[in-house]
Order: C-alpha cells, then structure tokens, then sequence
C-alpha cells in the first residue's frame, strides 16, 4: 500500500488522503495515517511544486556542475557534499558516476551569478578538483511533466 501511496503523491502532490483512499479502496483516515507515518520516517521528505518560470516573467537560470573531487580519508564524499549543498544557492546536490563524481544543481538570476559561485565558492573548496558548468537554456520536460505542449483539439474529426 505504501509504493501505491507514494507513487500517488509522486505524480500529484496536491492528491488528499480522501482521493487516494478512493483510488486504492481504503478508508481516508488509514491513508492518512500511513502518510503521516512516512513523513515521520522521512521517506516524505516534502512536497514541491513544479513552475513553468519563463511564463512567469522572472529572471532565473538553472546551472549545472559537474565538480571532481579528491574524496576525504573516513568521509568519502559526504562531507564535501554537506559543505556543497549548505550554500543557499544550491537546490541538488548527487553522487553521480562518471567523469565527475557529484552534479551540483543552483539556481541564479543571470549566467554572471552562476559562474561567480562557481569561481568564487565551489572552486575554492579544498577538495575541488575541477568543475564543468552547464546552462538550462529551455525545459520541455521536467520530473515527467511536459513544458509547452501543443494542445490540439481533442474532438474527433468526422467526414462525411
């Protein structure tokens, strides 16, 4: 029942414990519990909300570091990426395989204040080796949701 809760609110965080226990044929109060439950074992860990921000009119820009790093004696990289992701600027922080071994996603107003961070605090980190930066320049889909799909008309065409 768990997975099935979960994979609900996955897809849509603003489900209530009412339309899921309809959906799963359980009773409001047992969904409602079982995710209160999961929140306290912080497998909830919260609930987002995905904006389409160049409909908004804002200024932001996505940024994403590849850093290599000299992994610390007794940490590994875990100490690195703590240090990493208290910067108020950065929204993600992974291990990743590959060339590089952590992705660090920030947020900015302008491609200026994403290199500034990464020339004057991610590099100068001890254990950074090197970064590579990259730039979202557009979103046509983002965790499973379709940015700007072209919605035709959904009646049927009919022909004599």
């Amino acid at each position: 029942m768990r997975e099935q809760i979960l994979a609900l609110l996955e897809r849509n965080s603003k489900m209530t414990p009412e339309e899921i226990a309809v959906l799963l044929g359980s009773s409001k109060e047992m969904i409602a519990e079982e995710i209160r439950r999961m929140e306290e074992e912080n497998i909830i860990c919260g609930y987002n909300t995905l904006i389409n921000w160049e409909h908004t009119g804002a200024e932001k820009v996505t940024g994403l570091i590849e850093v290599r790093v000299t992994p610390q004696r007794g940490q590994g990289f875990d100490h690195i990426a703590e240090r990493i992701y208290n910067y108020p600027e950065v929204q993600s922080v992974y291990l990743i395989s590959g060339g590089y071994d952590l992705l660090v996603i920030l947020e900015g107003k302008s491609l200026k204040d994403i290199a500034s961070f990464v020339h004057s605090k991610l590099s100068t980190l001890d254990s950074v080796i090197s970064t590579a930066t990259h730039f979202i320049l557009k979103k046509y889909k983002d965790d499973g949701i379709i940015f700007d799909q072209e919605k035709g008309d959904p009646r049927q065409t009919i022909t004599p």
